[in-house]
């Protein structure tokens, strides 16, 4: 990234208060130029729960001084109940915590130093809020750049995915749980710290309990599901999104379901902003975005709106890896979503494992079982990768001996597919309960096989994810599963491969029984999206600037980092574990003085053949330090399950100095609910 010392304003940073009308105030920190209450300027405000003062610190600096330097207010703003802000926080998208959206809108619109206009900017949990506000419709809200987001909480969230539960609502509920334990900074709001902070190692509760009372697509997700009507959202959105992280496919369904202005952007990139993008190539995001916000903010034609609605990075193909530092690929775009130039391709299944074009004849009446082993989906990184290494999918032979495949011939051309691939199967199953996971794979000549996409559905949803109803065992069921969008080339020599399991463990909890598929092949097929290449089309897209952001913010390295992902297979006792292990390492942020340190332990285990041994654990240390000033968290959680319930163990403790000021503990058995 290149550092810009030197903008075309010069600015001025300042921690404040926005009062509420309960009486609550929410901690801000804005940058922005210093003749802005003679030259008013707009506003861009990022509104999230992670500590401005010092969890996002860094990122922060990085973006908002930038915008600031070009003529606007850069506004962190922390969450009631987060950070600085007063109050406690007891879940994700609280009505309370949009109406403080819309208050802090109408307050930076008010101030002598904004012009009126302002713009909301986000990733993940900022992403979300800005579109749920934008679906408010507060006047002055007048664009939004969500990244990294979701306009469905249910079904395209980190909770769920095409009705089954994924192992990452329980690694989110523990960050979550961690970060609801942290103190305000003591030198911000006085005396009030500890008084604060016991209020919320008191009030915030265990996420994860309220999370597992909803298992279907009910009243509690449909809040700020914004796809529930996109008409609501009046304002142009921005949507991006990268093809490692969790969240691409909202990007999608935004271009098609908004009726407003509106981009897209999808690039390699696992859960990041893309001038900080890994896997790269990173893009100038800030410059992007300033042409985005001089547009809608400032009335200045900048041309960006003339360019294409959807650019993506077409990835070539690569070796099976779960850390990449660069995905080799070009930039493509479409006039609009969905596009005219792609096409559906059909492909179907055969009982010798062969995927043909439709047009070949197949049989139509034999049938192929599968009863898929608990190892199949060790090698499947996570739902949502944060980091890039070492979160992603290795390589898919390690999955395969526990599933059906089906691959086409070597392809004799390049094929590129960009959109969203699906599956129509024709099956039944022995259990009332079921799951299926789709695997999408580039095969390599040399056999190497790269995951490109996948998709998983819980059968018991395959009409309706409000109503689902249990399967009836030897039934036959016709259903449809949907993988994630992906921009992809499969290159001459090699295949695509389809492989179907029956669970995906520890990426999603499997169903409460082992169960046994028998599928139709001759009546299944495997549809994908494919694009011709528009060489003369590409080369004219404009090309994205290298990374810039303002200076980084000064920061002493203390404790170095360390990332672990290790899958361990104790034969001797037939169990076998996931362990992976995050240590932040200990650094001090020098203007502030605070030194900060954090580590994060999961594990994944069974014992081998028992559904019943299914356990996921989760443990969080973290701790600040300032001088004689010293807190420090601990927090475990323990989900187990049986066939009728999941169990949830879970502990908090919180220490100022060698002295326990606090302590708690839950035990809860929650039914499973058709999951």
């Amino acid at each position: 990234m290149r550092i810009v010392e030197t903008f075309p304003c010069r600015v001025m940073e300042e921690e404040t208060w926005i009062p509420m009308a309960d009486g609550t105030r929410l901690a801000a920190r804005i940058w922005r130029p210093v003749d802005a209450d003679q030259h008013p300027v707009p506003a861009i405000l990022e509104y999230l729960p992670y500590r401005k003062r010092d969890l996002t610190a860094a990122r922060d600096v990085q973006s908002h001084p930038y915008w600031a330097g070009h003529g606007y207010a850069g506004v962190r703003v922390d969450i009631r109940g987060t950070g600085e802000s007063d109050g406690v926080l007891t879940d994700e998208y609280l009505p309370e915590e949009l109406a403080d959206g819309v208050a802090i809108i109408e307050w930076l619109a008010e101030q002598p130093w904004c012009s009126g206009e302002v713009g909301m900017v986000g990733i993940s949990w900022g992403g979300f809020n800005g579109l749920q506000i934008a679906a408010l419709a507060p006047p002055a809200l007048k664009a939004v750049i969500t990244l990294c987001s979701t306009d469905d909480r249910y079904a395209d969230d980190i909770h769920h995915m095409g009705g089954c539960l994924l192992g990452d609502n329980l690694s989110w509920a523990s960050t979550m749980f961690d970060g609801n334990a942290c103190p305000p900074d003591p030198e911000l709001v006085g005396e009030r710290w500890r008084e604060m902070w016991l209020e919320r190692l008191d009030g915030s509760g265990l996420w994860l309990s309220q999370w597992l009372e909803h298992q279907r697509r009910d009243e509690y997700w449909k809040h700020g599901s914004v796809c529930e009507d996109f008409d609501a959202i009046r304002c142009p959105v921005y949507a991006i999104s990268g093809w490692a992280d969790g969240y691409c496919n909202a990007v999608f369904r935004l271009l098609a379901g908004l009726k407003v202005p509106r981009k897209g952007l999808v690039g390699p990139w696992a859960h990041k902003y893309p001038h900080l993008g890994v896997p790269g190539p990173a893009v100038g995001f800030l410059q992007d975005s300033l042409r985005w916000w001089d547009h809608w903010l400032k009335g200045q034609d900048t041309g960006i709106m003339d360019e294409p609605m959807l650019r993506v990075w077409m990835q070539e193909s690569v070796p099976p890896s779960a850390r990449y530092d660069v995905r080799p690929g070009r930039w493509v775009a479409e006039p609009s979503w969905p596009s005219p130039n792609i096409q559906p391709s059909s492909f179907r299944l055969t009982v010798g494992h062969d995927l043909l074009p439709e047009a070949e004849g197949v049989d139509d009446e034999a049938v192929l079982t599968v009863r898929s082993p608990l190892s199949v989906g060790l090698f499947a990184g996570k739902w949502c990768s944060y980091n890039a290494p070492p979160d992603l999918p290795h390589d898919q032979r390690d999955e395969d001996g526990g599933a059906l495949i089906f691959q086409t011939p070597r392809l004799d051309q390049a094929l590129e597919i960009c959109g969203q691939p699906m599956a129509e199967l024709e099956l039944e199953a022995d259990q009332a309960v079921a799951m299926v996971a789709l695997r999408l794979i580039d095969v390599a000549e040399d056999d190497k096989s790269t995951r490109v996409s996948y998709g998983l559905l819980n059968l018991t949803h395959r009409d309706s994810d409000e109503h689902p109803e249990p399967l009836e065992p030897g039934r036959r069921y016709r259903v449809r599963v949907s993988l994630k969008h992906i921009a992809q080339q499969f290159p001459p020599g090699h295949a695509i491969r389809l492989a179907i399991s029956t669970s995906y463990w520890p990426l999603a909890w499997p169903a409460p029984r082992p169960v046994k598929l028998t599928l139709c092949p001759g009546r299944s097929r495997l549809v994908l999206p494919m694009r011709a290449p528009r060489p003369e089309e590409e080369a004219a897209l404009p090309a994205f600037a290298e990374p810039e952001g303002a200076p980084p913010i000064a920061k002493t390295l203390i404790q170095p980092t360390q990332e672990s992902w290790r899958v361990i297979r104790d034969l001797a006792n037939d169990k076998t574990t996931l362990e992976v292990i995050n240590d932040e390492g200990r650094y001090r942020l020098d203007d502030i003085g605070m030194e900060i340190a954090a580590r994060v332990t999961e594990r994944y285990s069974y014992s081998y053949g028992s559904y019943d041994s299914l356990s996921g654990w989760t443990e969080w240390e973290r701790s600040f330090r300032r001088g004689d000033w010293e807190v420090r968290t601990l927090t475990r959680t323990l989900m187990t399950c049986d066939a009728e319930s999941f169990r949830l163990r879970a502990t908090l403790d919180a220490w100022e100095g060698e002295t326990r000021i606090y302590a708690r503990t839950w035990d809860e058995a929650i039914p499973r609910d058709l999951v």
